[in-house]
């Protein structure tokens, strides 16, 4: 369920509403307005309660890549960060301080971590992107029928990233797969003779009290992958559409930029069999997931 924060101004969180003057929005879409590369201390009047003086100096200069406002009010809705995986203890110290800082004003957050997306290129997309998820998640929620929440009848609405339409291929399918224009890349550059097989291939799973986690990966050359994995932390972020899911559409998005290069660059490749045993790695460690590992189909033989 998508939960819309609607508190004013004067809210005691300390969270402020980004002025209507100054640096132009990026994008302004559905109700809202989005920021590019606001400091948290931006966002918020003052060092939140419980909350350390050293804390709040280092989250407080930290940038957001993306703050998403309600537009009649400028109110931050959610933040949104998209880099490489945080790796450093320091890192993730600052990662932490950053954390504390959003969850105790109750802004919104969601990390994407990918070697290959960043703001810059792909922040815009991915923005608009869960803008939209946002609103029709609150739309479905509004036209569900509350007096008869139960009914066997009733037929379950269809979610955002189930809707169905002309893809940019002209073929019809999923048309909210962030991973679509990839996998129509895959077939052409199968064409082209630059793989060996047109399937853009993946799988996701959701780590309990973790990140949502995503692979995606094309076969180059004879027995040699392009390998993308993207990894979700939500803080209080919420879009309507399956964390899991979304990480590996972001996956194969990542695919689908590597994919732009092989003309231009030779590309780090990982030999199927390595990655026959991550995957077994990975399926070891299912008591590890929220809901298990739904892909032992797969086989790297």
């Amino acid at each position: 369920m998508l939960t819309m924060t609607t508190t004013g101004p004067d809210d005691s969180s300390g969270l402020r509403p980004l002025p209507a003057a100054g640096r132009a929005p990026v994008l302004e879409r559905a109700g809202h307005v989005v920021h590019a590369a606001r400091r948290l201390g931006e966002l918020v009047s003052r060092r939140p309660a419980g909350i350390t003086g050293h804390q709040w100096s280092t989250a407080g200069r930290a940038t957001l890549d993306f703050v998403v406002s309600v537009a009649d009010t400028g109110r931050p809705a959610f933040a949104v960060e998209i880099g490489p995986p945080v790796v450093t203890p320091e890192a993730r110290r600052e990662v932490r301080m950053r954390e504390a800082v959003c969850a105790a004003v109750g802004l919104p957050v969601l990390r994407i971590e990918s070697t290959t997306l960043r703001p810059g290129p792909h922040g815009r997309r991915v923005v608009e992107y869960l803008v939209d998820a946002r609103c029709y998640a609150a739309g479905t929620v509004e036209r569900l029928d509350p007096t008869d929440p139960e009914d066997p009848t009733a037929e379950a609405p269809v979610g955002f990233r189930d809707i169905i339409g002309r893809l940019p291929d002209g073929r019809r399918g999923q048309v909210n797969d962030l991973g679509a224009i990839a996998r129509a890349a895959a077939v052409e550059a199968y064409v082209a003779r630059q793989l060996v097989d047109p399937i853009l291939r993946g799988l996701h799973v959701r780590w309990t009290d973790g990140p949502a986690e995503g692979w995606g990966w094309v076969e180059v050359r004879p027995g040699h992958c392009l390998v993308e994995r993207v990894q979700l932390r939500q803080q209080r972020f919420s879009c309507g559409v399956d964390p899991a899911r979304l990480a590996q559409d972001l996956a194969a998005a990542a695919v689908g930029e590597r994919l732009r290069t092989l003309d231009a660059e030779e590309p780090t490749l990982v030999p199927r069999a390595e990655l026959g045993r991550d995957v077994d790695r990975l399926r070891a460690r299912r008591d590890e997931m929220a809901d298990g590992f739904p892909f032992d189909h797969l086989t790297f033989d």
